[in-house]
């Protein structure tokens, strides 16, 4: 079999290399600017910093799989469904199985049941779908973790980050229920590493304390 150099496989699914995965990045950045590119690089951070404590954790997968967490948002400035499913259609094409299950479920915490009552759109159905025929894994988890724990300017704690989301989106009910399960897994993964995730989070005590305006599209 032919070896191919864009992509590592372990068992039968695949992601891209750390090369070619911050290209991608890059190349995203040129078309839709913004915030979140940083923020990407930071909760790839978190997310490799967190694995390298947990035994049975791949660190640099961890890492390549959440960097591109939100590489749907390379299409434009669009909301969380469009960008779920867009990243996930991306990384299917590219032949990135591993990659486009954390685009799908980066979002749904809760899993289909975060979709809520109204689902109407097709890209809503495909994402119903897929959620309800999947089972959340470690890495699930750890994204929906380090995507609560970093911002574009670095790392901060769970509820400085929620209440950056509330200034920015406003108050939603459902919001609650979703900090509670993230704490859940914060809880879940300090079990497994035997201390703090704040403990691996570089320089966390400075940047939590940082206040900026929340960004918003111009």
């Amino acid at each position: 079999m032919q070896k191919d150099y864009n992509c590592i496989q372990y068992s039968s699914k695949m992601y891209p290399s750390i090369d070619i995965a911050t290209n991608e990045l890059n190349i995203a950045s040129e078309l839709n600017p913004g915030p979140w590119i940083l923020h990407s690089k930071n909760t790839g951070i978190a997310a490799r910093n967190i694995a390298e404590k947990v035994q049975g954790m791949n660190p640099e997968k961890a890492y390549v799989i959440v960097l591109l967490h939100d590489i749907g948002r390379r299409v434009g400035i669009v909301g969380i469904t469009r960008h779920v499913y867009e990243g996930y259609k991306y990384c299917i094409q590219k032949e990135w199985d591993e990659v486009a299950q954390i685009c799908m479920t980066h979002s749904y915490i809760h899993g289909s049941a975060s979709l809520g009552q109204s689902i109407e759109s097709d890209e809503e159905k495909a994402i119903k779908e897929y959620l309800d025929s999947h089972k959340m894994d470690d890495y699930d988890r750890l994204i929906q973790l380090c995507d609560a724990l970093a911002t574009d300017y670095g790392f901060v704690i769970l509820e400085k980050r929620f209440v950056d989301v509330v200034r920015r989106y406003g108050i939603v009910e459902t919001y609650i229920g979703g900090w509670e399960k993230t704490f859940e897994i914060k809880e879940y993964f300090e079990d497994k590493m035997g201390c703090s995730i704040y403990d691996v989070l570089p320089e966390i005590e400075k940047t939590t304390l940082i206040c900026p305006n929340p960004w918003r599209p111009k």
